[in-house]
């Protein structure tokens, strides 16, 4: 499928979806967050594809925030429909059954931040900034930025980025646990692949249950969460990749996982 503001493609069983607004630093308007939930819909069907891969085009920016223009015409009923279709595409990102990394090459604010958050596995060039600016013009996280950051930093270190709107370093965001990792710019692409291929190489419906159990438990109390994941265990155990790979280690061999 052809995109105005993304670039798809698929490469050895890992899916890439690329904001392509280099001259708006890739910032969101409504167009690309509808092509976002377009081309993740699309991925989730396509069994050639065992992980998505998602970032930006050029090397200043994943997504910059919003695009302003936009922000200006809205009211408060359009500002909570333009907040709720965002929140369901992040949704979408979050509850995908394939694991998503977030390439973070630059700047990550607003939007960008959310949208990333959103993501399973966050990896940051070293020139990557993050933040919930959205104070600073009148306005609040709106793509899920309130209840998505607390769950990742926790109340306090949340509370004090949302309020101040302050930007942090991706040395920053890694201390407080927003990204897994830091890499050179020229490294984030190697990094990201080579972390896929070492989630793809894992039998695929043990990944997305995985992602749903940990998705689905979170806000749980431990009790129904470990019922919860007891389910989704003896799912597993009735697929033929879980027969697959106890056999294959049992012979000390690579399993052969079909998906089934």
């Amino acid at each position: 499928m052809e995109y105005k503001n993304l670039l798809t493609k698929v490469e050895d069983g890992i899916g890439w979806i690329i904001v392509n607004r280099p001259e708006k630093l890739n910032a969101l308007n409504w167009q690309t967050v509808e092509e976002l939930r377009e081309a993740f819909s699309a991925f989730a069907e396509d069994d050639a594809v065992r992980a998505v891969i998602f970032t930006g085009a050029g090397e200043k920016a994943f997504v910059a925030g919003a695009d302003i223009t936009e922000l200006v015409a809205l009211d408060e009923d359009k500002g909570r429909d333009y907040a709720r279709k965002g929140q369901k595409v992040t949704e979408l990102i979050e509850s995908f059954p394939k694991p998503v990394i977030a390439g973070l090459n630059g700047f990550a604010l607003g939007g960008g931040t959310e949208f990333a958050m959103a993501c399973h596995i966050r990896v940051a060039s070293a020139n990557a900034k993050m933040g919930q600016p959205e104070v600073k013009i009148g306005l609040i996280p709106g793509y899920g930025g309130t209840q998505r950051l607390p769950r990742l930093v926790g109340k306090g270190r949340a509370l004090e980025l949302i309020l101040t709107g302050r930007t942090i370093d991706a040395q920053e965001a890694y201390r407080l646990g927003l990204v897994n990792a830091v890499v050179a710019a020229e490294e984030l692409h190697k990094t990201c692949v080579a972390l896929a291929k070492e989630m793809t190489a894992n039998a695929p419906l043990a990944l997305g249950l995985a992602i749903k159990a940990v998705n689905k438990g979170l806000d749980k109390p431990l009790d129904e969460a470990l019922e919860r994941e007891a389910k989704y265990f003896g799912r597993v155990c009735a697929t033929e990749d879980s027969v697959e790979g106890t056999k294959a280690f049992l012979e000390k061999r690579k399993p052969n996982f079909r998906g089934r």
